[in-house]
């Protein structure tokens, strides 16, 4: 019998179900996976449910509702002062990795090179590899997470087609500056080359530090497609409502890959999402708050333990080096032990990575109320407790047996 697909035969159990699994499994307070632990707006979901009643249930426009496409443009404007069409310049999708997949479509032959920036989400290489396309890799660097501007640019050549860039940043909590972006622009126009961005954690900044759309710099207008996430706005991950905002010619493209993907999107939920994002401004500001804030009970609390956290300027994630405390294993046996162990449980940063990745740091996520943040913490303390633990080597053999 002929064998399936080779690449996706060979791709694993993604690393957020099998800690996910793993944490139910002894009942550990799960920091894994990055999705909030209550609903968003209250009258947001109400639209929601109260749209199913209203008749309109059947295929909605491909590419979305004109009230959700009106509101993407609007928000385009408001927030980053980008003028959108929306009949023409809006896709509405399945959620943000759909729209991502989409816009790969829309881009990319076989044969053509893509940058890509580790750490990185684990679908970016599968969907570049199943379009028959080469991955570049170009490789941050903790704690700092400095772009290496040599590197890039050795990365990008006759070949280069896009850039996928991701800010703020998942796992790092990185917000790309508006140097950095304006030094990417510079490859782009160099090359002559594309980049999907992926902005899904546009409104959850922290500190000062503010989100630049790549596509709001001179010269970038007609070389990005941007994807946003209704999930991440609203803390509505199970929606999977995603939008993509792109020149009229790069848009009707992805249309049609969204086309055979999934066709359309619940109107409902788009109705919903449409009203959330002409929300008033202190939603938005009080998101972004609310989420520091947790941030800031998180981090404190491990750098109390013991662990080296490393800054976080965006995003759901706090990334801490556990080699402070004296564990002798890799991530994944970190993180390993501390579920089975201690009863919390964080995701390898090795994951991020394709081959010989950093293996000492660990992520958390800190979407979550504050009592279980609190309780997350109380374990670990538990566990690491007293200093002979993390200083004689207890630690060290403890894990060994683990």
């Amino acid at each position: 019998m002929k064998s399936p697909n080779a690449l996706l035969s060979a791709t694993g159990t993604t690393i957020f179900t099998v800690m996910s699994a793993l944490a139910v499994q002894h009942q550990a307070i799960n920091l894994g996976q990055g999705f909030p632990d209550t609903d968003g707006p209250e009258d947001v979901v109400r639209a929601a449910a109260e749209a199913l009643l209203d008749g309109r249930n059947q295929y909605p426009p491909m590419t979305g509702l004109p009230e959700l496409r009106e509101a993407v443009a609007a928000a385009n404007a408001r927030f980053w002062g980008i003028p959108v069409d929306p009949a023409s310049e809006v896709v509405v999708t399945s959620g943000a990795t759909e729209a991502i997949t989409a816009c790969l479509m829309a881009l990319l032959d076989p044969g053509d090179e893509v940058v890509l920036i580790e750490p990185l989400y684990d679908t970016y290489l599968p969907v570049v590899r199943l379009l028959g396309a080469v991955p570049r890799l170009v490789r941050l660097q903790p704690p700092s997470w400095d772009l290496p501007r040599a590197e890039l640019a050795a990365a990008f050549g006759p070949k280069t087609k896009a850039i996928l860039l991701n800010t703020p940043m998942n796992p790092t909590g990185k917000v790309f500056t508006a140097a950095e972006l304006a030094f990417i622009a510079e490859l782009l126009q160099r090359h002559d080359a594309y980049a999907v961005c992926d902005e899904v954690y546009e409104h959850l900044t922290y500190d000062g530090w503010r989100h630049i759309p790549l596509m709001s710099l001179p010269g970038m207008r007609e070389r990005c497609l941007r994807v946003g996430s209704a999930g991440k706005t609203f803390s509505l991950t199970g929606w999977k409502v995603g939008y993509i905002t792109a020149c009229r010619a790069l848009a009707g493209v992805a249309a049609k890959a969204h086309q055979n993907l999934t066709f359309t999107t619940p109107p409902n939920l788009q109705r919903a999402v449409a009203l959330g994002l002409g929300k008033e401004d202190a939603y938005f500001h009080d998101l972004a708050a609310g989420l520091a804030a947790k941030r800031d009970l998180l981090a404190e609390g491990l750098a109390r333990i013991g662990f080296g956290v490393l800054p976080v300027r965006g995003s759901y994630f706090v990334t801490v080096d556990f080699t402070p405390l004296g564990y002798n294993g890799d991530d994944v046996a970190f993180c390993r032990h501390i579920t089975e162990q201690a009863g919390v449980t964080a995701i390898p940063v090795s994951a991020f990575y394709e081959g010989n990745a950093p293996g000492h740091y660990a992520r958390f996520a800190f979407c979550k109320r504050p009592e279980v943040l609190q309780a997350a913490l109380d374990r670990l303390s538990r566990h690491f407790a007293g200093s002979t633990a993390m200083t004689n080597g207890t630690l060290t053999e403890r894990a060994r047996s683990a």
